[in-house]
C-alpha cells in the first residue's frame, strides 16, 4: 500500500480514570477521515469494554491496548501497530503523552498528530490540534515544522449537530425546555444535581439530560426520570437527541467538546466547568458572547444557577444574541479542516520523498 494513502491509526483511551473525551474526539475526526476514503484503526484501552461496539459501529477497526497511553510498553505496542498497518498518520489524544513518546512515533516517518487542550508539554510532532477555544497559540511549544490548528475553526463537531443547524433557524415556542449536557466526563455528578436545580427554579417545564450509558449516575438519572411525571427525560441515542436539539431553549454544559457542538446549532448555554481546561474554554466562550460562564462547579450554588436561568429566560434579546454569536463563531466544519491539513502535509513533496527513501522494514525501538 502506498504510504501516503495508508490508513490512520488513533491512539486514545477511554477509562473512568482518564476520561472518555479523547476517545469521542477521535471518533469525530475518524468520521471525517472516512469521507476521504481513509481507513481508520483504533488502538485503545477501554473501560467498559462495551465501548468497542461504539468504535466498530462507526466503521472503525479496533485493537485492544494492554497498557494505558504513555508507558514504555504502550509505545512499543503503538510502534508495532504503525508498522503492521503501514499507517500514514497516527493521532494521539489523552493524558500520558510525553515529548519522548511523540518523538519516537515521529522517527517512524509517519505523520504524528496530537490532540491537546492544556499546552503542558513540548510537541515534537507534525500537527497539534486544540478543538477548544483556549489556550491560544502562545503557550504551545512546538518542534521544527510543527503546525498548530487552534480555535473555533477547528472545533470538532459530529454530523448530528451540523444537520440540525439549518432546522433550528428560530427559537422554539414556550414553555421553556432545557438540555443538560455535562459532557463525557461528568466526574462530579452534575448531571443529576443541575437537573434537579433547574426544575426547582420554576422557570423550566422540562429537562432533557444527554448522557452516555457508562455515566456513573446513569441508573440514578433513569430513576429520577421515572419519578418526575414527565418533566425529566434521559437521552442516550442519537435519534432522540436529534429531535430535542431543535426544541430546547438553552443548555447547561461543562465547557467541554459538547459546548462548541451545541453552539453550531445555535443553542444558548450556561457553562459550569469541572476542570481547568474546560473552565478556560468556558471563559473564552463567554468573552465571545456565545455563552454565560458561571464558574467552577464547586463554586456555583443553586442561587447562582437560578439567577442565571432567570436572567436568560426573561430576556429574549439575550438569547437571540447568544444564538447569533454561537452560529457565527462555530460553523461545524472543524473536522473537515483538520483532515484538509493532514492531507496537505501527507502529500507534501518533502514527505513523499522521505517516505520513498525509507527502508521497507523499520527497526524496532531499542529500550534505553
Amino acid at each position: 500500500m502506498d504510504a501516503i494513502r495508508g490508513p490512520i491509526l488513533f491512539r486514545c483511551d477511554g477509562t473512568l480514570e482518564r476520561g472518555w473525551e479523547p476517545l469521542y474526539q477521535c471518533l469525530a475526526l475518524a468520521a471525517a477521515l472516512q469521507r476521504r476514503r481513509r481507513g481508520t484503526h483504533f488502538l485503545s484501552y477501554l473501560d467498559p469494554l462495551s465501548l468497542a461496539t461504539v468504535i466498530n459501529r462507526g466503521n472503525n477497526d479496533w485493537a485492544p491496548a494492554e497498557n494505558q497511553l504513555g508507558s514504555d510498553a504502550d509505545l512499543d505496542a503503538t510502534l508495532a501497530q504503525v508498522r503492521k498497518l503501514n499507517a500514514a498518520a497516527v493521532v494521539v489524544a489523552g493524558e500520558g503523552m510525553s515529548p519522548d513518546y511523540l518523538s519516537a512515533l515521529k522517527e517512524t516517518g509517519t505523520l504524528v498528530v496530537a490532540f491537546d487542550s492544556t499546552a503542558g508539554i513540548q510537541f515534537p510532532c507534525d500537527l497539534v490540534v486544540n478543538p477548544l477555544l483556549a489556550p491560544g497559540k502562545k503557550p504551545y511549544r512546538v518542534g521544527p515544522g510543527c503546525q498548530r490548528l487552534l480555535g473555533s475553526r477547528f472545533a470538532l463537531c459530529r454530523g448530528i449537530f451540523r444537520r440540525q443547524r439549518t432546522i433550528r433557524a428560530t427559537e422554539p415556542p414556550a414553555p421553556f425546555r432545557a438540555l443538560v449536557a455535562m459532557g463525557d466526563d461528568d466526574r462530579n455528578g452534575d448531571a443529576v444535581t443541575r437537573t434537579k436545580q433547574l426544575l426547582e427554579t420554576g422557570k423550566v417545564s422540562k429537562v432533557s439530560v444527554a448522557v452516555r450509558t457508562h455515566h456513573a449516575n446513569y441508573d440514578e438519572l433513569l430513576e429520577l426520570a421515572d419519578n418526575s411525571k414527565g418533566t425529566i427525560e434521559v437521552l442516550t441515542e442519537v435519534k432522540e437527541l436529534m429531535t430535542r436539539l431543535v426544541r430546547v431553549h438553552f443548555a447547561v454544559t461543562a465547557g467541554d467538546m459538547w459546548a462548541p457542538e451545541l453552539s453550531v446549532v445555535g443553542i444558548p448555554q450556561l457553562i459550569i466547568s469541572q476542570t481547568l481546561r474546560h473552565g478556560m474554554n468556558g471563559k473564552k466562550m463567554d468573552d465571545e458572547g456565545v455563552a454565560t460562564f458561571l464558574g467552577d462547579s464547586a463554586n456555583v450554588s443553586f442561587d447562582n444557577l437560578n439567577e442565571a436561568v432567570t436572567a436568560l429566560l426573561d430576556d429574549p434579546m439575550e438569547r437571540k444574541g447568544m444564538t447569533r454569536c454561537a452560529r457565527n463563531t462555530f460553523d461545524g466544519r472543524g473536522p473537515d479542516r483538520i483532515v484538509n491539513g493532514m492531507e496537505i502535509m501527507l502529500h507534501s513533496p518533502a514527505r513523499t520523498r522521505g517516505i520513498e527513501a525509507m527502508p521497507a522494514t523499520l527497526p524496532f525501538r531499542v529500550a534505553a
